[in-house]
């Protein structure tokens, strides 16, 4: 028996996969923690707040260290928790997939295991009629 894996067409998604991004993009909140993560995972990112502290430090402020590291220390605590909320997404699609890739594979090995007891009650029932009983001819 194939597993779900190698029944899909190429590009197709996993139903677990299928089934998490539906759930995600359900929930308001977790589309917008999901879209801030990307952006924040980005080199735009990081052009956008090279370009932005530079311009601080050099055009608006004279002195721009106290608010510079007080803006940015800010962010780092809101962007870890993005990042923690991504992490924890990851790790709850995990769970989900194992314990559906579990299930699979347990429905795979009884499948296997009533296939090879049917292949040797028929290999034994073929040796009866040929070597025990042969037709008489």
């Amino acid at each position: 028996m194939m597993s779900t894996l190698t029944r899909l067409r190429p590009g197709a998604h996993h139903p677990v996969v299928v089934a998490h991004q539906r759930e995600r993009a359900a929930d308001v909140q977790l589309r917008i923690a999901d879209a801030i993560t990307a952006f924040a995972g980005s080199m735009m990112f990081v052009y956008l707040h090279a370009g932005l502290f530079a311009l601080w430090m050099l055009v608006f402020e004279a002195d721009p260290w106290p608010k510079l590291t007080l803006i940015v220390s800010l962010e780092a605590i809101f962007l870890s928790t993005f990042v923690m909320i991504g992490q924890n997404r990851q790790a709850e699609f995990q769970k989900a997939k194992a314990d559906h890739d579990f299930v699979e594979q347990e429905q795979e090995l009884k499948t296997n295991t009533e296939l090879t007891r049917e292949i040797r009650r028929l290999t034994e029932e073929i040796h009866r009629i040929v070597v025990v009983d042969p037709p008489s001819r």
